[in-house]
């Protein structure tokens, strides 16, 4: 393997290829191809009338400077397929395009595209909504979203990128768009929406798979698509949704894999061998993905494709943030050299970062670089997120043990970890030292592991897998959990992210690894929403009060100080104070009783309002006397000025 025969710094050295215009380059008056294969002696461009004719014509590329072999053909080539063959060590391989914008039916060729026509009417005036005074993550998955027949997409278009922007005959939303948007969150994180290649594009419709299995990185996936086999429609399909949601309220986040690809024989493989992946000292591909291959973040190329594709989506597609998988694959210089492109081109703060800061096992890295794991987080630029397991685990319960409990469904001794969450974990609390909240995502739920209702539903019973009847009950103990769960994290420092449907009891029957379940499975019930309406309009008070209260939204480096008081009133029960302006402002006093009774706090002066309890939150209600009950399996904020 190429790991025991040659240095990756020097090899970078000597090939490494900075221009952005590798693929193919279109203009009307021809098409410059061009493919980094630095140890190939021979490559080959066919050319394809379609995704499935065979070759109408051969071309033989040249070799350039770096490794770099291109070729012009003259005319307009908008929607003609293309391949190429790479002869290298004496093996032919014929591979795609990695570097490709468009592609045929599951990836398998390549498209010539000009990119101008595949914009839907009015895009190039598209522009993103503006920020709000928080950022509120919504998980979504494109077939989850509409596959339901409640959601009120039509059937030709439920499961596709095309179900965002349908409306009806006279203007209106259908149910599943209309209720994201009245939810009030800021932006829609959108689980894997380039070509991935566990599902047949040609296939039944009823496929399903998450889509964490990269097979085109810029390259919207044709399952889709309302037709796979045309490469124009994907784009412009994908645009219309991100358009739509943008004219909805909404940002968009991409949720990214560049830590492996679906296979380890990939295009990238074919066309520089032993390059693009990890090995290991014996020449064997490293599993820090679990999926059989890694991808070796931290030689220039691969920074260099990484790089440039986030960018891509982000200029051609409009994309305001980038969720990244297994993020402690990559290395933080890579992060942090994202971020800074980002910022560069688009402005401070303007796309928001975040990802896993884990992998699934050691991986090994190049000489000089650092995995951008959760024991790293202080060398990552601060506006880089990292979704907090810590503060997940504390709230309900471990994720890998289906029935242990957290601090809000039974667990006990977490009363400390629960106001370490408040402030964001600072100052290196538990082997964690984020610069500050403006790192953490604080999160209850995603798409990984079972839902937070599965969880509560598990967590109450006494057979690990109970009837599927009981976990679509609106339960009143359970939904007291689950409120309590919302409202910890809805007042804990950093960005609240939700899964989609968890505001409505979100249940997959206890499958905590969906994956590739039936969508019957993993779909959004939409008439759940309906029976959860108490649960839905208390998240939709959530984020409005959260909005609201600056003290809640602040993301400053020294932000945890402004949080005081932090006490354990008695088990399972928890108060703090945070200042909602300066030092000397007006305090929040906010209390989790998680206990099975009810908790009387004594009021230390008159004029507190109640602004969120296990109730309602969004009120103004006042308080009488000098004490005040806090019920059990419930939150209270109160404030001396309420919000307006």
């Amino acid at each position: 393997m190429a790991s025991n025969r040659r240095h990756y710094r020097r090899f970078d050295g000597k090939y490494c290829y900075n221009g952005k215009d590798l693929g193919a380059s279109y203009s009307a008056r021809r098409t410059v191809f061009k493919l980094w294969s630095p140890e190939a002696d021979r490559v080959n461009l066919s050319l394809y009338r379609d995704d499935t004719s065979p070759a109408c014509t051969v071309h033989s590329l040249v070799c350039g400077d770096r490794g770099v072999w291109s070729l012009a053909i003259e005319g307009d080539l908008h929607g003609i397929y293309y391949d190429y063959e790479v002869e290298a060590a004496g093996l032919v391989r014929r591979t795609g395009d990695p570097y490709a914008a468009a592609c045929g039916r599951n990836g398998a060729r390549s498209m010539v595209v000009d990119l101008s026509r595949t914009n839907p009417a009015g895009f190039e005036r598209d522009v993103p909504p503006p920020l709000q005074s928080e950022q509120v993550i919504y998980e979504l998955h494109v077939k989850d979203f509409s596959w339901d027949s409640d959601s009120g997409v039509p059937a030709q278009y439920r499961g596709t990128f095309k179900a965002f922007s349908w409306t009806g005959p006279d203007g209106k939303l259908p149910l599943c768009m209309a209720h994201i948007k009245e939810l009030g969150v800021t932006h829609v994180q959108l689980l894997p929406i380039f070509d991935f290649g566990s599902v047949d594009e040609g296939g039944d419709s009823g496929q399903f798979n998450w889509g964490y299995d990269p097979v085109n990185y810029n390259v919207p996936e044709g399952s889709y698509a309302t037709d796979p086999s045309d490469g124009a429609l994907r784009i412009r399909e994908c645009k219309e949704m991100v358009q739509a949601l943008h004219k909805n309220g909404l940002r968009v986040v991409m949720d990214v894999v560049y830590n492996h690809t679906y296979a380890a024989d990939s295009w990238l493989e074919r066309s520089a061998p032993d390059y693009y992946y990890r090995q290991r000292r014996d020449g064997s591909l490293s599993n820090g993905s679990g999926c059989g291959n890694d991808v070796a973040a931290g030689r220039a190329m691969v920074d260099n494709y990484i790089a440039n594709s986030v960018m891509y989506w982000a200029r051609e597609y409009h994309i305001d943030g980038f969720r990244f998988d297994l993020m402690g694959l990559l290395t933080v210089e890579l992060m942090n050299r994202i971020q800074r492109e980002l910022d560069q081109v688009f402005g401070p703060g303007e796309k928001l970062l975040y990802g896993e800061p884990w992998r699934a096992d050691d991986s090994p890295m190049e000489p000089d670089t650092h995995p951008a794991l959760k024991s790293n987080v202080a060398l990552l630029d601060s506006a880089i997120g990292v979704f907090c397991d810590s503060t997940r685990d504390a709230i309900k319960g471990s994720c890998f043990l289906r029935c242990a409990p957290g601090f809000v469904n039974g667990g006990t001794g977490l009363e400390e970890d629960i106001l370490q969450s408040v402030t964001g974990w600072p100052r290196g609390a538990w082997e964690f030292e984020p610069h500050g909240c403006s790192q953490i995502i604080n999160y209850v739920s995603c798409h990984d592991n079972l839902t937070l209702w599965d969880k509560l539903v598990l967590c109450a019973g006494q057979n690990d897998y109970p009837d599927s009847a009981c976990f679509a009950q609106p339960q009143d103990e359970l939904l007291r959990q689950n409120k309590l769960a919302a409202f910890i994290y809805f007042t804990c420092l950093g960005r609240p992210f939700l899964q989609a449907g968890e505001e409505f009891g979100r249940t997959k029957l206890g499958d905590g690894n969906s994956y590739r379940s039936p969508p019957e499975i993993n779909m959004l019930r939409w008439e759940q929403a309906a029976r959860f309406a108490p649960l839905t309009n208390y998240y939709r008070q959530l984020i409005r009060l959260r909005k609201a209260l600056p003290g809640l939204c602040r993301k400053s480096p020294d932000a945890a100080d402004y949080v005081t008081d932090q006490t354990v009133l008695a088990p399972q029960v928890v108060s703090f104070r945070i200042s909602q302006g300066g030092r000397a402002g007006e305090p929040l006093w906010v209390i989790y009783n998680a206990s099975p009774w009810e908790y009387v706090i004594h009021l230390p002066d008159e004029g507190w309002v109640i602004q969120a309890d296990g109730q309602c939150a969004w009120q103004s209600t006042p308080v009488e006397g000098w004490s005040l009950s806090v019920p059990a399996q419930s939150g209270m904020l109160l404030a001396q000025t309420p919000p307006t």
